[in-house]
């Protein structure tokens, strides 16, 4: 038994892929439908900069087809500006679920919680941060009616009751403890195995029934295509991760070892979106995984 691998690309709307990931002729506004029919999952990106719309998560749920799973970014005014100090942190994570992003349906996975260099690990602040996450649609919606007047449309219908995952993704040393992992082990909450050159902590400390992956790029930050052999390991990782192990090699903050599970769903997303090379790569180590983008209909340019 192994769990569902999902492997994809941070962010979609790039400039750059215009005419070497993007055909020529594709319109702009079909750029998602393209991409979710070479790959298994995207990143949304803009809702870490400002709250987007219902009418923005609707269109990108319709662009893409059956199966396809977006992750979601949490807002940096959360992450880098707030912090989750005060009060009124607490309306702003009601505004962002009620944006829209429970519009996404079935399609919606993990959220992502990125903090910045600069932000230390403070034990008592950190599980305040994860007491206050949903873990379900109903307990999102709930939280969605406390928005204030920054959301103009906003959504509060939960759909099916479904359970809601997180993944925290760190980038200050001061994490690197036991008592993190024990919280997040807690919160069942995610460690993203963050791969760069930026010199942040890496670690595979499996702490809930899924793995998250960010590769940033293998020469620059955001730069750099992954070679074969980078890719191959890659691929060993993600499948013994799936099936629901850890590897023997796992470089590791803790020396608690993970409960073991039958099976582990795994969202890997590449972020080298410099020079084009994410979608490329995540279809080379797709193609090692033995794993394939669903493919409802022919995307036509030109129009």
């Amino acid at each position: 038994m192994t769990g569902r691998i999902r492997i994809g690309i941070s962010g979609w709307r790039y400039a750059g892929w215009r005419g070497v990931f993007y055909p020529k002729g594709l319109a702009q506004a079909r750029e998602l439908e393209f991409a979710s029919r070479a790959v298994q999952t995207v990143e949304i990106n803009g809702s870490h900069y400002s709250l987007q719309s219902v009418a923005s998560y609707r269109a990108w749920r319709d662009a893409t087809p059956a199966g396809f799973v977006f992750s979601v970014k949490g807002p940096r005014y959360l992450t880098h500006m707030l912090r989750f100090r005060d009060e009124t942190a607490i309306a702003a994570l009601a505004n962002f679920f009620a944006s829209g992003v429970l519009a996404l349906g079935d399609k919606l996975g993990p959220f992502l919680w990125q903090f910045p260099p600069n932000f230390a690990f403070r034990p008592d602040a950190f599980e305040r941060f994860l007491d206050l996450l949903p873990r379900n649609t109903v307990a999102a919606a709930r939280l969605a009616q406390g928005h204030d007047t920054r959301v103009k449309d906003p959504w509060f219908e939960p759909g099916r009751k479904r359970a809601l995952r997180h993944a925290i993704e760190i980038r200050h040393p001061s994490f690197c403890t036991d008592e993190f992992v024990r919280l997040l082990r807690k919160h069942r909450a995610a460690l993203v195995v963050s791969d760069s050159v930026a010199g942040w902590p890496y670690a595979e400390d499996l702490t809930a029934d899924f793995t998250y992956l960010r590769l940033h790029g293998s020469e620059t930050l955001y730069g750099g295509s992954y070679k074969d052999e980078a890719l191959d390991e890659w691929a060993r990782r993600i499948g013994c991760w799936a099936s629901g192990g850890q590897i023997g090699d796992a470089r590791l903050i803790s020396s608690a070892r993970s409960r073991p599970r039958a099976a582990r769903d795994v969202f890997c997303y590449f972020d080298n979106d410099q020079k084009v090379r994410a979608p490329f790569d995540a279809k080379r180590l797709m193609a090692r995984l033995g794993l394939t983008a669903s493919a409802e209909k022919q995307i036509e340019t030109g129009r």
